[in-house]
């Protein structure tokens, strides 16, 4: 049965999951260095609390997801990890990641970190929008969907 997996101390989207959650009847893993309120209600909801090292929360989910499983997370080596494990990995902003792109996910990611650091770039992304959250709730249906019909 297919499950989703949260890395949950910044994602922004954990309403919309818990409500494509709750229509699905999938179960959801928070996973982060702090307990979440609003995981305490909810049967469907575990949360699990990792010590705050660097990566505990990637590491558990990377432990835990399987094949058919969903990931959601910004963090492009866990998806990484994700994918590998056989499992779906989405971005809060709705794009998902996959094994044709993943490399060059990474290949990016490490040249921005580069041009961070030597001063070439400064600052972030664009801010987080109504149009980001839209296209979150329908790649993650899409995905919970996709993800039933291979289980079934």
């Amino acid at each position: 049965m297919t499950e989703i997996y949260i890395d949950a101390d910044a994602c922004p989207v954990k309403t919309e999951v818990l409500r494509v959650a709750e229509r699905h009847g999938v179960v959801v893993h928070m996973v982060g260095n702090s307990w979440l309120r609003m995981a305490a209600d909810n049967p469907l909801v575990n949360s699990i609390v990792v010590p705050e090292e660097p990566d505990a929360a990637d590491d558990w989910i990377a432990e835990h997801i399987g094949a058919g499983d969903i990931a959601i997370t910004a963090d492009i080596p866990l998806a990484a990890r994700c994918l590998k494990a056989s499992a779906a990995a989405i971005g809060p902003t709705g794009k998902p990641f996959t094994e044709a792109g993943i490399g060059n996910a990474l290949a990016m990611r490490d040249l921005m970190a580069h041009l961070r650091d030597t001063g070439e770039i400064t600052g972030g992304g664009p801010a987080f929008s109504k149009q980001d959250r839209s296209r979150f709730l329908s790649a993650l249906e899409t995905a919970v969907q996709a993800a039933r019909r291979e289980t079934d």
